[in-house]
């Protein structure tokens, strides 16, 4: 298994390109199943979660062919739906959360599907509800295997209807609208996921025939079709990694350029970087962070620590809440960090603290930081990556470490980021891969 070694208090500079999202590469790839006819993927991100989905649907029977550094075309025309019955389906899919949207694809074109309970990272209890009572409202009937693990579903006949989701599940919300584009009649899902890569989704989808109406907005209308036809798609950046690159050049006191950011499609992720103290210019469609020797996070109003809490789109994204955590720990001031939606994700900081941080986890769902306001730089250490965004997190205070630090587990990270020791390596970081 490969460790990164780090040598850091180095400061960096230069471009960085952000990858394309990996949150919507997994549903419109799966999306492509959709058709017997090709679809072309342009800017999917070369990383692990990615590359084992396209894996798995060419294991269906669809063909599935690189047609450029990041393009794929996937063609569904031939479907095998027996595999999902095999020891070695239920294994691949098992280890890859993103599994779970091939069934409303598979559903809606072949009325019947099985799948075990998917993988992913350990961030806390990751429930499947919102899926599965959506495709009960559209007709289908489940059958959950205890024995085999393994949930087998029967959508001979899906209709249209009208669903109030439990929570805007942003896989849920995806994996509705594509059992419901084929579904008969109408479909209205009211309290549905928003997020950009929803959007998107919902655009390549009308692009293809369908009909979807309140793109955008948490009340999708959905009229069913007969039939989808190809097309062609091209991903948004990575909000994530966008992120987490403001969050570097900040802790490392780096001049950095993040280009190409669709900054209309960032929401309110660079604002909540700015309450931490953090300066930025928006130049064109380019992010550029000037060197800063020392941030300072904002009060409220009313002089009270700050609060930076994960919400649904258009609320801050949970994804980064590790990412502005370890920002905080050299900010000048104090910051509550609450984790509403994964009661394992603040785990971490037992990692940060042994680097010198100044933090309280007050519980599962909050961390208090107290910034050290770069008095007390943060020392190397010898730590494991437990899921990808926390992983990134602590690779991001290592480089901004004195001395020496060593992050195993890093096959975490590669599921979400791309290449991203020989990335960092061009803006002068002291990285490598043992």
């Amino acid at each position: 298994m490969s460790v990164f070694k780090i040598n850091g208090g180095k400061k960096l500079k230069g471009e960085i390109i952000p990858q394309g999202a990996k949150n919507e590469a997994l549903q419109v790839i799966c999306a492509a199943l959709l058709t017997n006819e090709p679809v072309t993927l342009h800017n999917l991100p070369d990383i692990r979660d990615v590359n084992k989905l396209l894996e798995l649907v060419a294991d269906l029977g669809c063909s599935v062919k690189k047609t450029d550094h990041h393009s794929w075309q996937i063609t569904a025309a031939s479907v095998n739906t027996k595999f999902l019955e095999t020891g070695e389906y239920k294994t691949k899919a098992a280890a890859l959360r993103g599994s779970v949207m091939l069934l409303g694809p598979i559903l809606a074109r072949f009325g019947k599907a099985s799948l075990p309970k998917p993988g992913g990272d350990k961030i806390g209890r990751r429930r499947l509800d919102t899926h599965f009572l959506g495709f009960e409202k559209l007709g289908a009937k489940f059958n959950f295997n205890a024995d085999e693990q393994l949930f087998h579903i029967d959508a001979a006949q899906l209709n249209g209807c009208y669903m109030l989701l439990d929570e805007p599940s942003v896989t849920g919300t995806a994996n509705i609208i594509m059992a419901a584009v084929l579904a008969n009649g109408k479909t209205t899902i009211y309290n549905a996921a928003c997020e950009p890569y929803i959007q998107q989704l919902c655009l390549m989808l009308n692009r293809m025939g369908a009909k979807i109406s309140g793109i955008g907005s948490n009340l999708l209308t959905i009229e069913g079709v007969s039939k989808l036809s190809g097309t062609e798609h091209t991903l948004l950046p990575d909000m994530i990694e966008i992120g987490s690159f403001i969050g570097l050049a900040a802790m490392t006191q780096s001049e950095l350029t993040i280009k190409n950011c669709r900054i209309d499609m960032l929401g309110i992720i660079p604002d909540v970087f700015k309450r931490l103290g953090i300066k930025m210019e928006f130049r064109g469609d380019d992010i550029f962070i000037p060197t800063q020797s020392s941030y300072e996070i904002e009060n409220f109003i009313d002089g009270s620590i700050l609060t930076i809490a994960d919400a649904p789109w258009p609320g801050f994204t949970p994804d980064l809440l590790s990412i502005v955590l370890v920002v905080a720990t050299q900010a000048k001031g104090t910051l509550l960090i609450h984790q509403k939606m994964f009661e394992s994700r603040l785990f971490f900081v037992d990692k940060l603290i042994d680097m010198g941080a100044q933090i309280i986890l007050c519980d599962p769902h909050r961390a208090t930081i107290i910034g050290l306001n770069r008095k007390q730089a943060l020392r190397g250490i010898k730590m494991a990556s437990p899921d990808i965004r926390a992983g990134v997190a602590l690779l991001i205070a290592a480089l901004s470490a004195n001395g020496t630090s060593e992050i195993s587990n890093i096959d975490q990270i590669d599921r979400g980021y791309e290449k991203i020791d020989e990335r960092l390596k061009k803006l002068g970081a002291d990285i490598e891969r043992v």
